[in-house]
């Protein structure tokens, strides 16, 4: 009976891909932020956003949840529409801007085949970090979380791999020895630190015990490697800026616990400084 469901949601994107095709770029992410704007509360994890702003960002009124929740689905919606075009992206045939802060970060870890774990969150087009990454020309591997549409994964695994990064780590246990073997050619690491995992611990997250993934605390001990955080965020329309941040060393005297207390904090100053482009649809705190 799943099947059936994810094939139909399957079908239902295809077709919208294939709208967005003939739109072109910027009328689709216009397009496909507004059709979010219309749908979302329609949504049954419209409630929950609602629910996890008020939690995180303490004193908000319901003026400004609305204002955030409205906002946030038609982020969504964009990156939604705006993945039909990752190719064109990739190939910069677009005359969106891509401004990049910090780029020089970048391009000492390449020039010195350094080693860094990148972290990120569920920010703006999110894809575009780790498209950069790629393109210029660092060892990466990217962790990521198959989608539960079986159909629509197929696809975007395909276009991950062709277009974003072509080394494709599936989170899990499977995953994690790939993404060891890969370490031991200095391959740097990309993964995002925003969701709730059933193997991570708890952690304080916006003053809530929220369960985390480790596996940045973990290969930061093991490999004794730096944390480069990285953000993005869309300016306007079709303009996005990407900010590297300098390296991050944590002293080997601290413990996954701590470390992982740290990085949430990082993630807290990301998400507060653009709320209305973070994901909040996701169940963090359960």
């Amino acid at each position: 009976m799943k099947n059936i469901k994810y094939f139909f949601q399957f079908f239902l994107i295809i077709i919208l891909f294939l709208v967005f095709k003939i739109l072109g770029f910027k009328i689709s992410s216009h397009v496909g932020g507004k059709l979010f704007e219309m749908i979302g509360p329609l949504f049954r994890s419209n409630k929950l956003i609602h629910s996890n702003i008020k939690k995180a960002i303490i004193g908000s009124s319901i003026k400004e949840i609305d204002r955030i929740t409205k906002l946030m689905w038609n982020s969504y919606g964009r990156i939604f529409a705006e993945y039909m075009f990752i190719k064109n992206l990739r190939k910069s045939k677009f005359n969106s801007v891509i401004k990049v802060e910090g780029q020089e970060i970048l391009d000492d870890i390449k020039k010195n085949d350094k080693q860094v774990v990148f972290i990120s969150g569920h920010f703006s087009n999110f894809e575009l970090m780790a498209m950069h990454l790629d393109k210029t020309g660092i060892k990466l591997a990217a962790i990521y979380r198959p989608l539960n549409n079986i159909f629509l994964n197929r696809i975007m695994e395909k276009i991950r791999k062709k277009y974003i990064c072509k080394n494709q780590i599936k989170k899990g246990i499977g995953g994690l020895k790939k993404l060891i073997s890969l370490k031991k050619n200095n391959y740097s690491t990309a993964l995002m630190i925003d969701q709730r995992v059933s193997e991570g611990i708890k952690s304080n997250f916006f003053n809530h015990q929220a369960s985390t993934t480790t596996i940045p605390a973990q290969l930061i001990k093991k490999f004794r490697i730096p944390i480069v955080p990285i953000y993005i965020e869309r300016n306007n329309d079709i303009n996005f800026k990407i900010t590297i941040n300098k390296p991050i060393i944590f002293s080997d005297e601290l413990s996954i616990q701590d470390i992982t207390d740290r990085l949430n904090r990082i993630l807290e100053k990301m998400i507060i400084h653009k709320p209305e482009q973070w994901i909040w649809s996701h169940n963090r705190w359960k």
